[in-house]
Formats: C-alpha cells, structure tokens, sequence
C-alpha cells in the first residue's frame, strides 16, 4: 500500500484528479454562462426571437444548425481562455518549464 501512495504522491495524480474534477465545475459554469447571458445578447443582436442556439438556415429540404454549433464554439472559446489564464496566473507554465530543463 505505501509504494502505491508513493507513486501517487511522486506522480502528481491528486493534482489531476483535482485538475479534472475542477474542469467539470469550469464546464458547467462556462456552459451556463454561455446558454444564459451570451447567447440571448447574441439573439438580440443577430434578431432572431427564438433563440440563439435554435438558429439555422434551410437550403431545399436540408436545415443547417448553425446555432449550436456557434454555441459549443464559444463554450470552447471561454474554457480555454480560463485555462489559459489560470496556468499564466499561477505560473504553471514557468514551472513545466522548470522541470523540463532538469530533465535534459
């Protein structure tokens, strides 16, 4: 039992467990940001009444949603600049960098 604690605490898994379960927080709150502020401001400004994750355009038969996928664009958009500005915040990059030269 105390190799595999070690291996733990010598591979970091706490911190990606921690990392991932935080991600799933960041997520949920990002989506709801995204479905419940930006979106509507966005139906406002485009015009459309309905909603802008409903929004699509027909071409003969075919309806093309584009509503949602701009909407899970943006959600991938605001999640990787709070990822991004949480590693620079906390200077995560700099300690990657760290450990990397020590590598070598």
């Amino acid at each position: 039992m105390q190799d595999f604690l070690d291996f733990i605490k010598k591979q970091g898994i706490v911190g990606l467990a921690t990392g991932f379960i935080l991600g799933g927080a960041v997520s949920k709150l990002v989506s709801a940001l995204v479905s419940d502020i930006i979106n509507p401001f966005l139906s406002v400004v485009v015009g459309l009444a309905g909603g802008f994750k409903d929004a699509f355009f027909k071409i003969g038969p075919i309806e093309i949603l584009y509503g949602h996928f701009v909407s899970t664009l943006i959600d991938f958009l605001v999640i990787a600049l709070v990822v991004y500005f949480l590693v620079r915040l906390l200077g995560l990059d700099k300690k990657d960098q760290k450990t990397a030269s020590r590598v070598k």
